[in-house]
């Protein structure tokens, strides 16, 4: 397809992304439009260093390769370079949006599908003001390199946010319903958790009072476990963070416990949603990845690079945020495995402690932080009344052993118009989820 130079590695990342947003405040129309570009990230490696361009100007592809081998040295042994020898080749196609594309979505269809939920939302009294944004993207991507790679594949999200603001008996409070889904005929049924979720809230505002600081028995939902799976533990595993860290290298030994026996975390790209990444940007397939395996650390994500540098296993972990980022260490979907509770078990077990049913936003590498948006007392193994919550904190590793509660079934979630941060690279779609969990002495403030 290009003209590879010789004694180099080259690789070319080919990227025909479309894009939809739409926007509705108040019943008024702010935004509604599509468009469609395509652009190119090529890479050189010589053995010492690697050498970058993109373009959108795909017929100067061939040039840009050349402009780049003049800045290379020539190796004639670079086929035999570690990191070179880990890149995978696959001659595949895996299109799996091709008949039903959001490409095909009119921007009258993504008018009408603001209209029925602004219709929704208007129901409640309660809100004061609503926003409601429609975000389609469907990328189609082309990956080549010189040891024969040959690939294409394709990743669609297509998403809606129904934020607002309530207002119930002089109390404001703000949230927002947000999902993503494989096909914009989906997105069309999601009244009824619009409304569920207005109504809780309503609920919420009203009757919640602020907890008492302390050590809680914390059970958290399946969303609450996947920001923690995610901002606490899965930046951990990138490994990229590690590389001329001795420290940092022998707390992460593989094969150490750090947590009870039932925990197992997770990292795949293979399941369709936000973190669906059947090869990454490298060209390397995706993989099941265990980081946490009964209890014991597992795994790490990688690049080619640094698993080369670490003598361990390529994972498809290399991703960019688009054609105009090289590939880093990335989650794809992440999440806490099943365990051996059912949700009514786990829930029996706390005799007063505290349920996380959403969050607003968690942080954390060594020390978490995770900011509840609803939370509950529970009283006798029974949710009770609303309380609300500023931040649950703890310590990752030990929190890891603190977990004595799994419930048995996981939850997947996907969200729309955000995504992980990471050095220039934000924002990345990526996945989350997990069971119940439960954990022990938590401080809740």
């Amino acid at each position: 397809m290009f003209n590879f130079p010789k004694d180099l590695y080259t690789d070319v990342r080919i990227e025909d992304v479309f894009e939809a947003q739409a926007r509705l405040q108040n019943d008024t129309l702010k935004e509604n439009k599509q468009r469609q570009y395509k652009g190119a990230f090529i890479r050189i490696f010589d053995g010492d260093k690697w050498y970058y361009s993109s373009t959108t100007q795909l017929e100067q592809i061939d040039e840009e390769i050349q402009l780049l081998a003049q800045m290379a040295t020539p190796n004639p042994q670079i086929m035999e370079h570690p990191t070179v020898m880990g890149l995978e080749v696959h001659q595949e196609s895996c299109m799996k949006f091709e008949e039903d594309t959001l490409r095909n979505v009119s921007k009258e269809d993504q008018f009408g599908l603001l209209q029925a939920y602004g219709n929704t939302v208007k129901k409640f009294s309660e809100i004061k003001e609503y926003h409601i944004r429609y975000i389609g993207k469907s990328v189609r991507k082309t990956f080549c390199s010189s040891k024969g790679a040959n690939i294409k594949y394709d990743k669609e999200t297509g998403g809606i946010i129904v934020a607002y603001t309530l207002n119930v008996e002089g109390k404001r409070f703000d949230n927002a319903y947000n999902t993503s889904q494989e096909n914009f005929e989906a997105l069309k049924t999601l009244h009824n958790q619009v409304e569920e979720n207005i109504k809780k809230d309503c609920t919420y505002i009203k009757e919640a009072v602020a907890v008492e600081p302390g050590k809680y028995t914390v059970v958290f939902s399946p969303t609450a476990s996947g920001v923690f799976a995610h901002e606490s533990f899965g930046h951990k595993s990138e490994a990229d963070l590690m590389l001329g860290s001795e420290t940092m290298k022998a707390e992460w030994a593989i094969g150490k416990v750090v947590g009870v026996d039932t925990l197992n975390i997770i990292d795949r790209g293979d399941l369709v949603g936000s973190g669906y990444t059947p090869y990454d940007d490298e060209g390397n397939t995706a993989k099941v990845n265990y980081l946490i395996r009964d209890g014991k650390l597992a795994g790490r994500l990688h690049t080619t690079a640094t698993a080369g540098l670490l003598e361990e296993t390529v994972t498809g972990n290399g991703r960019a945020m688009n054609f105009e980022f090289e590939p880093i260490v990335r989650m794809t979907t992440t999440y806490i495995d099943k365990g051996p509770l059912t949700k009514e078990e786990l829930f029996a077990g706390v005799k007063d402690g505290i349920y996380v049913d959403d969050i607003s936003h968690g942080s954390g590498m060594t020390a978490f932080t995770l900011a509840p948006k609803r939370a509950y007392r529970i009283r006798e193994g029974k949710i009770a009344e609303p309380v609300t919550v500023a931040v649950v904190t703890g310590n990752v590793m030990e929190t890891l052993h603190l977990i004595d509660g799994i419930s048995d079934e996981v939850e997947i979630f996907s969200f729309t118009g955000g995504g992980c941060g990471k050095m220039e690279q934000y924002p990345l779609p990526v996945g989350f989820g997990g069971p119940y969990i439960r954990v022990q002495n938590l401080d809740v403030q």
